[in-house]
């Protein structure tokens, strides 16, 4: 029997939990945008979006979540991707909105994938991390997790930890904790920006570009006034409680230190904020290189 948990986001509002389980496009998600670009594939086992010149593609999950662990399995766009934007997203709405975003940035043939990562709460983002991918993502699907609780959020590729981003509230920096979000992802044209910082142009001649999503799984708090779940509240929540351990703390630093692109500058009280945090903690950080990366992971 389904039991229900108390949820403080509206009145009126149920949370429950539901057990991680393949999702089906059809029944999970709505296409957003791109009309026929988007096609719901094998029975809603499957989903690709496309890019021409005139307009990309994107799709958003039909329910709300509040904390939970959503995975995607993804096939990138192939061969000269430059300029495009691929995501798997999760955002609330309105001008002060939470968001956590997994960003795929295209590249020319022959040169790595560029994932690129932020976290937005109260609308201020300016948390954005970069890093290469050490393998070719675009021959294979590869699981892009998010896990988002009330203490952290972890990003993950093939469930190895990349970035930590950790609830320092009590100290004055904002966490995405009140506001239930959707999952997202889209694919788009950002060649203003998005390859070696705009100076590499999105080639048309190689449209229409495709990316290809599977297997989206989700063990939520999914709310609403209409929810209904199957599951119990016995299911598994690893995720509610989710941390990082040694070994995935190590893997956290051989990617700072063996595929990092660049982090975003912190402003000078977001780096005050850092060094407060982390001053009575000598095993916080071991060089100079990782201090940096603090606030950021």
């Amino acid at each position: 029997m389904t039991k229900f948990t108390p949820c403080v986001v509206a009145l009126t509002i149920s949370c429950l939990i539901l057990a991680a389980s393949a999702g089906n496009f059809y029944d999970d998600t709505v296409i957003t945008f791109g009309g026929e670009r988007a096609k719901i594939l094998n029975g809603g086992q499957d989903l690709s979006l496309s890019l021409d010149q005139y307009s990309g593609s994107g799709f958003q999950s039909k329910h709300e979540y509040l904390f939970g662990r959503f995975d995607m399995q993804l096939k990138l766009v192939r061969g000269d991707s430059a300029g495009t934007v691929t995501t798997f997203y999760l955002s609330s709405q309105g001008a002060g909105h939470d968001e956590i975003d997994f960003e795929f940035l295209g590249n020319s043939s022959g040169n790595p994938y560029t994932i690129h990562t932020n976290v937005y709460s109260q609308g201020k983002g300016n948390k954005e991390q970069q890093c290469h991918l050490w393998f070719d993502p675009t021959t294979a699907f590869h699981t892009y997790t998010i896990v988002w609780n009330s203490q952290r959020i972890i990003f993950l590729i093939d469930n190895i930890p990349v970035r930590v981003f950790n609830n320092h509230e009590a100290s004055g920096v904002p966490f995405p904790k009140s506001q239930p979000m959707r999952v997202y992802a889209s694919l788009w044209n950002a060649d203003d920006w998005a390859t070696q910082g705009g100076r590499v142009k999105t080639d048309w001649t190689k449209a229409p570009f495709t990316a290809s999503y599977r297997k989206f799984n989700a063990n939520v708090n999914k709310v609403g006034p209409n929810s209904k779940s199957t599951s119990s509240q016995n299911e598994n929540q690893a995720w509610s409680t989710q941390g990082i351990d040694a070994a995935g703390r190590n893997r956290i630093r051989w990617v700072q230190s063996k595929h990092m692109a660049t982090t975003i500058a912190m402003t000078i009280k977001d780096f005050r904020m850092v060094f407060l945090l982390n001053a009575s903690d000598p095993d916080s950080y071991k060089s100079a290189s990782e201090f940096f990366h603090i606030f950021i992971v």
